[in-house]
C-alpha cells in the first residue's frame, strides 16, 4: 500500500506560469486544481519575478504538496526568450527548495512521453490525454495550466523514489 501523494506541477514562464495540483493514491489520480500565474507585461522584470515567487509560495501553503514537477528549459533557436523563463524557473525552484519539497525536473519530450507515450505528441494530443487521465469533460485550459498538469502526471508515472 502506497501513501497518498500531493504533486504540484509547474510550467514556468515570465508572462504566464502554469500550475496544477494532483493527488495520487495507490495508482488512482485525483484532479485538485490548476491555473495560471499571470504577470503584467508593463511591470519591471524584478517585480514580475517577485510576484511569481509570492504566488508559488501561496500555492505551496494552500496545497501543501509533498513533491513538485517542473518542465526543464527548451532553448530551441531563440536563447534570448529563454532567459526570462530561466529566471522564472529559478525563483520557482527556490520557493520549492525553501519548503524542502522534492522537485522532479522533466524535459518537454519526457513530459509528452510520460503522458501520451510519444515524445512527438503535439500540444492538442497532450491536452487530450490529460483530459482522459483526469476524467475531465473538456481539455484543461489555459494551455500553461494543462502543461503543468501534464508535468504532475509525468511525476506520478515516473516511479522514482521520493
Amino acid at each position: 500500500m502506497g501513501a497518498q501523494r500531493t504533486i504540484l506541477g509547474i510550467d514556468p514562464g515570465l508572462a504566464s506560469t502554469g500550475w496544477g495540483v494532483l493527488i495520487e493514491n495507490n495508482g488512482n489520480i485525483q484532479y485538485v486544481d490548476h491555473g495560471v500565474i499571470v504577470t503584467r507585461a508593463d511591470s519591471q522584470r524584478a517585480d514580475r519575478l517577485f510576484f511569481i515567487l509570492q504566488s508559488i509560495r501561496s500555492l505551496l501553503e494552500k496545497f501543501e504538496p509533498g513533491e513538485a514537477a517542473i518542465e526543464n528549459l527548451y532553448f530551441g533557436k531563440n536563447v534570448t526568450s529563454a532567459i526570462p523563463v530561466a529566471e522564472a524557473r529559478g525563483v520557482i525552484c527556490a520557493a520549492i527548495a525553501e519548503k524542502g519539497i522534492f522537485l522532479r525536473e522533466f524535459t518537454p519530450n519526457a513530459i509528452k512521453m510520460g503522458v501520451t507515450g510519444s515524445a512527438r505528441a503535439d500540444k492538442k494530443q497532450v491536452q487530450e490525454m490529460v483530459r482522459i487521465i483526469l476524467g475531465m469533460e473538456k481539455p484543461p485550459k489555459p494551455d500553461h495550466g494543462a502543461d503543468a498538469l501534464a508535468a504532475a502526471i509525468c511525476a506520478i508515472n515516473s516511479k522514482a523514489i521520493v
